[in-house]
Order: structure tokens, then sequence, then C-alpha cells
């Protein structure tokens, strides 16, 4: 048999029979109990003897992260696109550059080299 893993807070596990996964939430050295919640947000408290005796492996942490929690909106999960419907990108309409923001007017009073530099050029009205 091997030797079992230590419960740590934080880590996902999976039972070798079923791959159910689940992550240790809790330790409570005094009273000697280990908490575990389940993907589905069952949570669960079994005491060291209990952990001990459980066929678990380390497992990665799930790539959807919304199991345990209630009431996720499609957008949190990251899963949908800014553009619906062949609209643009709004953040992208939203970007102004300094060029644009700069009236021609105060073009004027910049140095010819500062203009040069920067690659602009005067407009003459």
């Amino acid at each position: 048999m091997t030797k079992p893993l230590p419960p740590v807070i934080g880590n996902w596990y999976s039972y070798r029979d079923s791959g159910d996964v689940f992550q240790v939430v809790a330790l409570d050295e005094d009273s000697g109990t280990v908490e575990i919640q389940d993907f589905d947000g069952a949570v669960d408290e079994l005491d060291f003897d209990e952990w001990k005796m459980l066929r678990v492996e380390a497992a990665a942490p799930p790539e959807d992260w919304s199991g345990p929690v209630d009431d996720v909106e499609q957008d949190d999960l990251g899963y949908t696109d800014l553009e619906q419907d062949g609209e643009p990108d709004p953040l992208e309409s939203a970007t102004t550059t300094w060029e644009e923001i700069v009236e021609d007017d105060d073009l004027e009073e910049i140095p010819d080299t500062v203009i040069a530099r920067q690659g602009l050029e005067r407009r003459d009205h």
C-alpha cells in the first residue's frame, strides 16, 4: 500500500477509483479533521484517520472553476466573446491617440524640432 498524501489546504485531489476531484479547504489540528469540498460544491468533514484510508492522488485544479459557485454568468467564465453579431469591439473604438486629442492650433505652439522628432506634420489651413 502506498503512503497516503498529506492534506494540504488549497490542494486538489482525485479519488483513484472514481476520478472525482475535491479540494482541501480547511484543517483543524485541535479536532483532528480535514474539510474537503467536491467540485459540485458539497462540503464534507473527515477525521485524520478517515483521510489516511482514502485512496487519493494529487490532481490539477479543474479548468472550469464554476462547479461550487452558484449563479455564475457565462461572461464571468470568459467563454463568451465581446463581439456579438459582427459588432466591433467597444474597447477598440474607445481608444483615443494623443494625436486625436491635440488640436491643430495646439501644434502651432510646439517647436519644429519636437514636431519632426514625433513624426508629425504641420497642417496649414
